[in-house]
């Protein structure tokens, strides 16, 4: 192993059931993973699929037994994977409203190289609150893979289902490991 570690954060959108082809791509590169997932994306992903290929707990809910030890490794980069239209506004704005946007908060004050794929819909996309988000957040460093340079754009509403088998789940890792050396 070369001691990287990737921290995933899986929100509520079609490809999130597919977030293990991250985790492998990663593994593949000799990094360790671990998956927080926001609390609707828990009904997305296979829990316990996704704990055995990555040996690490899927956190979705801040700890039951306060002052116990982070068991994870410090993150080297953070990809935010798929993220929808109401997650990437809250990072834009700060919000912590559950234990994956504080995580995200947190590794993001902590200047940890981070990406995000965005699996929105043309009609969301479109929309001022949206554009202003993509926007601060890429003032503030965070790669957000968006747009004709990185070959991914909105859908149009309703195709969700057939764009999720082109999700760039590779040049995500790509970019973050990149970003991160």
């Amino acid at each position: 192993m070369t001691g990287r570690h990737l921290q995933i954060v899986v929100c509520a959108a079609g490809p999130a059931p597919d977030v293990t082809t991250l985790v492998n791509t990663a593994h593949q590169r000799s990094w360790t993973t671990a998956v927080t997932a926001t609390p609707h994306a828990v009904d997305f992903i296979d829990i316990p699929a996704i704990e055995e290929l990555t040996g690490a707990p899927v956190r979705s809910d801040y700890r039951a037994s306060p002052g116990v030890r982070r068991s994870l490794p410090t993150a080297d980069a953070l990809v935010i994977a798929p993220a929808t239209y109401n997650s990437i506004n809250k990072i834009a704005l700060g919000l912590a409203d559950n234990y994956a946007m504080t995580t995200i908060a947190e590794l993001i004050g902590r200047h940890v190289p981070t990406v995000i794929v965005p699996f929105v819909n043309t009609a969301l996309a479109t929309r001022h609150p949206y554009r202003r988000a993509v926007t601060n957040l890429r003032d503030e460093g965070i790669h957000i893979l968006l747009g004709p340079d990185h070959d991914w754009e909105p859908h149009p509403p309703g195709t969700g289902n057939d764009r999720r088998l082109t999700f760039p789940w590779t040049k995500a890792f790509e970019i973050a490991a990149r970003h991160a050396a």
